[in-house]
């Protein structure tokens, strides 16, 4: 067995399919999620993928002391994947202060633990909105790309908690850090077992078009078609869950193993390719044979009007690469629709 390493929000979407790869590569993983956004069952699932049960406390990484009780029943952690935090751009604006109450507490709180429980790094969940509204010269976007100003509130809580980490790091801290940022993770795990299932009405693209094609969402709405993109709405940078999920297995042990080349690191983790709203969903109907109803509204505050990644620094410095095909992320996210039927959940 490698080393024990604490995944937050290990029961969430990201969480749940790293929690699998972590422990198919020997780790073992403690838990903790405060179910706001998941469900226990997850662990259910995660089980019967690995062949090993995670162990799971029910606790929100806002609150320190029950933290500080995670890291003493659970002794010798040495490295932290953080997850846990609310991330739907659409409801931090409508919430701003959920999101910087959940997603930079949660931050700080880990950081004062870890130098007390001797943790020896922290991997952590950042995002593309990190660099705003990128510049056309700026596409595809590596990471020294301008950091510019958020769009919404949960871009921003995430550049700030980027800037705590690099001025904590800074300060001498006895442990390291590697930043993951994002672009948009889809699909399931291949077995159908783990995948993405919010609670409520989804605020993402992918669980509510599933929804819809399998008929409990009478339609999708894309959120504008006069953006200054080929076919007018927004283009992201779909990336399979998986995929994402095996980038955080290599970035702990790298960390761990001591091959970082500096205390701090960034990697932007993507596919390379932009692709637009109306085309994943003609991409998804194609690959499924399933129709999507869907309808043009108006703009979302918020969203950013096209980012992609050049992934070429992950790729040579990690040693990582997207490999899945949009068609197939999109296959394995109705497949987990479709068991999710199956099973009476929805």
């Amino acid at each position: 067995m490698k080393e024990k390493i604490l995944v937050t929000g290990g029961a969430g979407y990201i969480g749940s399919h790293t929690t699998v790869e972590l422990q198919t590569a020997g780790y073992e993983v403690v838990i903790v999620d405060n179910l706001s956004n998941s469900n226990e069952e997850v662990i259910d699932g995660i089980a019967r993928v690995s062949d090993s049960r995670p162990a799971f406390e029910k606790v929100d990484c806002t609150d320190k002391a029950a933290m500080d009780g995670v890291f003493k029943k659970h002794a010798g952690i040495k490295g932290i994947i953080h997850f846990a935090a609310s991330k739907a751009v659409g409801e931090s604006v409508e919430k701003p202060l959920l999101y910087y109450r959940n997603n930079i507490v949660s931050l700080v709180n880990l950081l004062e633990l870890m130098p007390a429980h001797k943790v020896d790094g922290i991997v952590f969940s950042s995002s593309c909105t990190v660099y705003g509204q990128p510049n056309p010269k700026d596409l595809p976007v590596t990471e020294t790309a301008p950091i510019l100003p958020a769009t919404s509130p949960y871009g921003n809580t995430k550049q700030i908690d980027e800037e705590i980490i690099r001025d904590t790091i800074h300060a001498g801290v006895p442990f390291k850090s590697i930043i993951l940022r994002y672009f948009n993770p889809i699909g399931a795990h291949p077995t159908a077992e783990i995948g993405e299932l919010p609670n409520g009405v989804p605020q993402n693209l992918i669980p509510y078009l599933t929804q819809t094609a399998i008929g409990i969402r009478k339609e999708l709405s894309v959120f504008g078609n006069d953006y200054s993109t080929p076919d007018g709405s927004c283009i992201r940078d779909f990336i399979n869950v998986v995929d994402l999920a095996k980038a955080h297995v290599i970035a702990i042990e790298r960390m761990l193993n001591n091959k970082s080349k500096a205390p701090l690191e960034y990697f932007n983790l993507g596919t390379g390719r932009g692709v637009s709203v109306l085309e994943l969903i003609n991409t998804f109907e194609k690959a499924t044979g399933v129709p999507v109803p869907h309808k043009i509204v108006a703009r979302r505050e918020g969203d950013i009007e096209q980012i992609w990644a050049n992934p070429h620094y992950a790729n040579e410095v990690l040693g990582w690469k997207a490999t899945e095909t949009l068609e197939d992320t999109l296959k394995s996210a109705w497949a987990w629709q479709q068991k999710l039927r199956e099973r009476g959940i929805m």
